[in-house]
């Protein structure tokens, strides 16, 4: 992915545009930079959890960027900004790291409501290269095109994906902490049953 030492963005002529495009160059950095580091975390549970809110932070960063106008990219096609970074050890660390977690289901269009079967790892790849994408455009002085491609991306592919990852990584969360059994409040039921039926 893109290192952070990059050349320095030439502003557009609206401040108010380009302190939102930083904004949202920060967020998207950020995230990138997390994803990368809990791909190598060694203790699955906190890595879980972290990436529940690396995923919960992005999505708001895409809802900052589907609230706006719809930004226009500059010329009909995309300036070349050299090629996407390779993410593939990332993807198998994650798929490894989740293990029998990695594969989930959900329903791609509330409104078309076919059940999708995905990986984890596969999404929150594709997350990273949409966003990744835009930054690189943002690196490069592209404000309006890196704008333009992380709401349109947002919109058409890594929103969609990253609610997904949200939904199931709170599921597993969910399951860990709520499907546990209670000792105590089993030998109550067992005495109350025991008494109903005297």
């Amino acid at each position: 992915m893109t290192p952070d030492n990059q050349a320095t963005v030439a502003g557009s002529e609206d401040p108010e545009l380009d302190e939102f495009a930083q904004q949202i160059a920060d967020s998207v950095s950020s995230f990138l930079l997390a994803l990368r580091a809990i791909a190598r975390e060694p203790d699955d549970a906190r890595a879980i959890s972290l990436l529940l809110l690396e995923i919960s932070q992005v999505l708001l960063t895409g809802a900052r960027l589907g609230v706006q106008h719809d930004f226009t990219p500059p010329g009909e096609y995309q300036p070349d900004v050299g090629p996407e970074a390779d993410v593939e050890e990332m993807r198998l660390r994650l798929a490894d790291m989740l293990g029998d977690l990695d594969t989930y289901s959900f329903v791609f269009d509330p409104y078309v409501p076919e059940v999708v079967a995905s990986q984890l790892s596969d999404d929150l790849t594709s997350i990273a290269t949409d966003l990744e994408n835009g930054l690189r455009h943002y690196r490069s002085g592209h404000v309006d095109e890196a704008l333009w491609w992380w709401q349109f991306s947002y919109v058409s592919s890594w929103g969609n994906l990253a609610g997904a990852a949200l939904k199931a990584l709170l599921s597993v969360i969910a399951h860990d902490r709520l499907d546990v059994d209670n000792e105590s409040e089993l030998e109550q039921i067992e005495a109350a049953e025991a008494v109903l039926e005297q």
